[in-house]
């Protein structure tokens, strides 16, 4: 299973949110490369970068700070945020980005995403994000009527490399990961799951490591690193064993 530590632009910075909410940011830092650079040397080979802006805006809005990090990060990059038309989605690529989150273009133009996901093979995750058990979109502002589920059915056979699911009320909030609806999903669909939401400490990678075989791919974790709660080196060596 791997270990996605996070890192969320906002203004150029390194911040984690609470249930999404802009409002609600705290800052960590004000160098994304460095950040980036520290979670290498723990042995982080996987990296999840969100352009927290570029959600609400629908285009790239950190782009110098992404551009940043790809620069000095050794591993791999999954990028989130704003990215919903062809020429984002190549431009990302096309500078280094291993594999690119779309959430609110997987809602509002599937076909679209499942072009993407033909043309970029095993390059394309599909962000399947819960407020409720319902799908939100546009940074979390929006909240569609549609399942979670039934998003996550519709991308089934489409090529795409994983779903991201986020349990948006735990988000940021040190609550523990939503296990059971994770593993619930992973389960219902033929797609890897990488869990995201919540994660406060080495229990949360221990439980979700148990269902690797369920489908769970990975787990993305932020504010419980920054914070001191979880330590990367022993949250990968965990993983690890999955």
């Amino acid at each position: 299973m791997i270990v996605f530590p996070a890192i969320d632009l906002k203004a150029g910075q390194v911040v984690r949110l609470a249930e999404g909410d802009m409002d609600r940011a705290t800052i960590y830092g004000d160098n994304p490369a460095a950040q980036a650079m520290i979670f290498a040397e723990a042995g982080a080979q996987f990296l999840h970068v969100v352009d927290l802006d570029g959600s609400f805006a629908g285009r790239a809005e950190n782009r110098e700070a992404v551009e940043a990090i790809l620069e000095v990060f050794p591993g791999h990059v999954q990028l989130g945020g704003g990215i919903r038309d062809a020429a984002a989605v190549e431009g990302w690529f096309n500078l280094g980005v291993s594999r690119v989150v779309m959430g609110s273009a997987a809602l509002k133009d599937p076909e679209f995403v499942k072009q993407m996901a033909k043309e970029w093979e095993n390059g394309i995750v599909v962000a399947v994000d819960a407020r409720d058990g319902m799908v939100a979109t546009e940074g979390w502002a929006e909240v569609s009527d549609v399942p979670v589920r039934d998003l996550a059915r519709r991308f089934e056979d489409a090529g795409v490399a994983s779903l991201l699911f986020t349990d948006i009320g735990r988000d940021g909030l040190l609550k523990g990961c939503n296990i059971d609806a994770t593993v619930e999903l992973a389960r219902s669909v033929d797609i890897p799951v990488i869990a995201s939401g919540g994660v406060k400490g080495l229990d949360d990678i221990r439980m979700l490591a148990v269902h690797a075989d369920d489908g769970i791919e990975g787990v993305i974790t932020g504010r419980a690193l920054y914070e001191g709660k979880l330590d990367l080196a022993a949250a990968i060596q965990m993983a690890d064993r999955a």
